[in-house]
């Protein structure tokens, strides 16, 4: 299984640029023609497209993968910076799944979190589809991977 972003975020970028598009506009209404006007937008857009592209990679990159034995987490935290954890599903304790605004109600996403008996023991990822139904997909799969260990330590 594995576990992305929810397609808002794309609609959250599209509002960004929309701002970019709108200040853009406006600087050209009250600074019309001049050499520095341009050239400051070409700046701007400039920064604007790095900014969008980066935001884009952050969102687009983190995952949560669910095998049979353990769950891997890819946090891309910026720019060439990225964060890889890993635990056994046996080390899991507890996975919640928190909404906490309307729009999050209405398109139906939130904060999955998951708590292990590691070091670090919370592991949150923000604007998860579905955040209940995954929650319990997951905790279904920690109980499943227990209940399989359980029985073959019987059996030994």
């Amino acid at each position: 299984m594995a576990v992305r972003r929810h397609w808002i975020i794309y609609v959250f970028l599209g509002i960004n640029m929309s701002i970019a598009i709108i200040i853009s506009i406006i600087a050209i209404i009250f600074v019309w023609n001049t050499l520095w006007c341009y050239f400051l937008l070409t700046i701007f857009w400039l920064l604007i497209a790095v900014f969008m592209y980066i935001k884009w990679l952050d969102h687009e990159l983190d995952m949560y993968v669910i095998t049979n034995n353990r769950i891997i987490g890819i946090e891309q935290i910026w720019f060439l910076n990225r964060s890889l954890w890993e635990c056994n599903l046996w080390q899991v304790q507890d996975v919640k799944s928190n909404t906490k605004w309307l729009l999050a109600n209405i398109f139906d996403f939130g904060t999955l979190t998951i708590q292990t008996a590691w070091s670090l023991s919370n592991f949150e990822m923000e604007y998860v589809p579905n955040v209940i139904q995954t929650a319990r997909v997951i905790l279904n799969i920690v109980d499943d991977y227990r209940d399989n260990e359980s029985g073959n330590s019987e059996i030994l």
